[in-house]
Formats: structure tokens, C-alpha cells, sequence
């Protein structure tokens, strides 16, 4: 049963008269009826606060986006309760943004999305907080989306993908391996044991202060990394991909991190650089880290591919993988991933870069998804609750670890 967390009747929200004050704001001029279903996403699990207007054909009517990056960067990581406070400030302006962009008025709405599941504690609470006013003063339904899978399903918004298909979420707070067998069917193959790729590139790219690269300042410690490794020699430092022995789908990113902080502080005390400073090899230890993320990230992969195959879970022709997330914009990573997929005659199939990160499109389509299939369309949003931690689908995990599938070794010449 889902019980409203206390967490989010203590958050500040807007007044009821500034909630009728906002959706009467909407005086758009009569035309031509909308003939389909149309869902406002509203997403807030992390440091973006994002909304768009989807309908049930695909066509994004209106999006809006207020990244919190920027902010981020000065701090060296994002803050919760500063997260929670800006997507206090912002979530009304860019719900209404993405509204008028979509020239929809709020009475037209079939339902509204939004995600409730996993993300920040704070951050969830701002979006759900606000969406059950909106919710409640509209009499629309409601549908709780889970993060993860509105990911995984952005796929069928930009292309023709039929189930079942595998995905690999990559990204800075999750990294897993899943079977997609419907919109709220998911088997779940392997996940990070630690911490996510995104985190990993993040905590190096800190370690190596790229915020001082005079190319890299702006950037996230993701693209960073991406950007400064192309300038550098992957096999410069003897980087082990990790759980080479472990024959599961299972994941880890908090060792290479580890190896990778004892190899800047060993440049640090030869070169006579004091923490702080950029390195000269801060190139060649961008592009060792990347290639090893990239090396074990489609060895798992490769697995799960050869899993499913044995175990006839995916199509035998025409099989699909998706890999969807921030960090699968990386695109020394999508050419591992390719490699993976030549070899097993698969295809690779990833949703565009700004679909990828954390946006309100794939809530809204995700909303979309439900809506057709009449799966957690709620009319009643008593007792609804944001939950920060939520698993993915069945975990199968173990099975996957218990078939201890082989994988061959792979040239990966990237």
C-alpha cells in the first residue's frame, strides 16, 4: 500500500490561490480539438526540474528544462537540500513553460506524470508535492513513474522498438542490465554493486581538478573525462577492468576509482604538483579510466546478451539493445558497446543525447505508455508516497550468476 511520507506535507508549496491564479493564466484561443491523449511529465528525482506535454502518438508538444549543473559545479556535488530548493523555485515557471510551449490548457490534460521513484529524497518530494496540488485541482488522473523505467522505455518515443528488448541504464546515479518484456515488465540481469559510472567519472575528474582545465571548466565531470581522454594514451597506465572472474551481469566503478586516486597521488608526489593542480598525465589517466569504465561496461553487457540468447528471452533476429542514460551520450563507450553488438548481430539502438539525461519528455511518454495500457493510472492519490530507493523490475541476478556464462574475449579497438 502507498503511504504519504510525512517528508512531504512539511515541504513549502504553493498556495491554492496561487495554484488558481496559474492555471487561470492559461487564455489560449479556440482551434482544432486535440484528437489524442496527452500527459504532462513532470520529473525533479535529482538537480534538473523538467516538464513536457507528450501525446499519445508521440509528437512533444512543449518541454522545459532548468538544469541545475552550473550551480552544482561550484559546490563539487550536488547538495540535496540545495537541489530541493531550487526545484521549489523553479518547478511552477517551467511546468507553465512547457505548457504554453505546447499550447495545451491544463483542462485538455489526460493525466499527469510524474516520478516518484528512485532519486533525492528532497527532490522527489518537491515534484510529488506539487503535481498532487496540480493533481487534485484539475480532478486528472494521476501516474507515478519510476525513474529507471521511463529511461528505458524513451526508446519507443524516438524509434519502432517492439518487446522484448535488453537496456543498460548508465548514468550518475544507477547502472543496470534489464530484460524489457513490457511497459511494467521488467527482469532485472545485473546492477552496480557500488556506485554508478556517472559518479565514478564525476569523483576522478574532481580528483584531477578538471574545473581548472581551461577546456573542461564548464563541463561535467563526465564529459570532461570524454573530452580531456581524446588528448590522451588509453594504455599509458595498466588499468584492470573490474570482476574479471565474476561470471554474473553485476557491476562495479568504486575500485577504478580507488586505483585511479593512488595512481594521481603517485603523479602528484613525482611531479611535485600539490593537490590542486592539474597534472600533465591528467590526459592519460582521462583516457585509461574511460577506456577501462568502457571495457567493463560491455563485457557485462556482452554477457546479458549471451544470456538471453541461451535462455531465448530476445528474438533470435533483430534483437535489440538500448542503452539509455547520461553517461551513454559518452560515445567511446557507445563504440564498446557496438563492438558487443556486431559480434552478437544485434542492434544498438540509444535515444538522442538530450533524451538520455534526465528530462521530462520520457516521464510524460512513460505517463503515455501507462495510460494506454491501463497499468497505475490512479484516480485516488490517497496515500501516495515518493520512495528514494526502489528496485527495477525481478531480480534474476542470480540466475544470470549461476549460469556462469563464458564470454569471449573481445579486440576492442576503439
Amino acid at each position: 500500500m502507498l503511504i504519504l511520507n510525512k517528508t512531504v506535507r512539511v515541504f513549502s508549496k504553493p498556495s491554492k490561490r496561487k495554484i488558481y491564479e496559474f492555471l487561470g493564466s492559461f487564455t489560449f484561443h479556440p482551434g482544432k480539438p486535440f484528437l489524442h491523449k496527452l500527459v504532462l511529465g513532470i520529473e525533479t528525482s535529482c538537480d534538473d526540474t523538467a516538464a513536457a506535454v507528450v501525446d499519445e502518438t508521440g509528437n512533444v508538444l512543449g518541454e522545459a528544462i532548468h538544469s541545475q549543473t552550473e550551480v552544482h559545479l561550484k559546490t563539487g556535488g550536488i547538495i540535496p537540500p540545495v537541489a530541493q530548493q531550487l526545484h521549489r523555485e523553479n518547478i511552477q515557471q517551467i511546468v507553465q513553460e512547457a505548457l504554453c510551449a505546447s499550447r495545451v490548457s491544463p483542462s485538455e490534460l489526460s493525466a499527469i506524470a510524474t516520478t516518484i521513484k528512485p532519486g533525492l529524497a528532497l527532490s522527489l518530494g518537491v515534484g510529488l508535492s506539487y503535481s498532487l496540488q496540480l493533481v487534485d485541482q484539475l480532478k486528472k488522473p494521476f501516474i507515478p513513474i519510476h525513474h529507471m523505467e521511463a529511461h528505458a522505455l524513451t526508446i519507443r518515443l524516438t524509434n519502432n522498438v517492439e518487446f522484448p528488448f535488453l537496456v543498460l541504464l548508465i548514468s550518475g546515479g544507477h547502472c543496470l542490465l534489464a530484460l524489457v518484456q513490457g511497459v511494467s515488465d521488467f527482469l532485472l540481469l545485473g546492477k552496480s554493486l557500488d556506485i554508478a559510472p556517472g559518479d565514478m567519472f564525476d569523483k576522478v575528474a574532481r580528483r584531477l581538478c578538471l574545473r581548472k582545465h581551461p577546456e573542461c571548466s564548464t563541463m561535467s565531470g563526465g564529459k570532461a573525462i570524454e573530452h580531456l581522454a581524446k588528448q590522451g594514451n588509453k594504455l599509458h597506465f595498466d588499468l584492470k577492468p573490474p570482476m574479471q572472474h565474476a561470471r554474473n551481469c553485476d557491476f562495479s566503478f568504486s575500485g577504478l576509482q580507488n586505483v585511479a586516486d593512488k595512481i594521481i597521488k603517485q603523479k602528484e608526489k613525482e611531479e611535485g604538483t600539490e593537490t590542486g593542480q592539474i597534472l600533465s598525465s591528467a590526459a592519460d589517466i582521462a583516457a585509461a579510466v574511460q577506456h577501462t569504465t568502457a571495457c567493463h561496461i560491455a563485457r557485462r553487457t556482452h554477457r546479458a546478451v549471451l544470456f538471453c540468447q541461451q535462455r531465448g528471452l530476445l528474438p533470435q533476429t533483430n534483437a535489440v539493445l538500448v542503452a539509455s542514460g547520461g553517461v551513454a551520450s559518452n560515445l567511446y563507450i557507445r563504440k564498446a558497446l557496438e563492438i558487443v553488438t556486431s559480434v552478437t548481430q544485434c542492434t544498438l539502438l540509444c535515444p538522442p543525447p538530450r533524451l538520455c539525461t534526465d528530462n521530462g519528455v520520457m516521464i510524460a511518454w512513460n505517463g503515455i505508455e501507462r495510460l494506454r495500457a491501463g497499468l497505475g493510472v490512479l484516480h485516488n492519490t490517497e496515500g501516495i508516497r515518493y520512495e528514494p530507493k526502489c528496485p527495477l523490475g525481478v531480480d534474476i541476478s542470480k540466475e544470470v550468476g549461476e549460469a556462469a556464462i563464458k564470454v569471449p574475449r573481445l579486440k576492442m579497438k576503439i
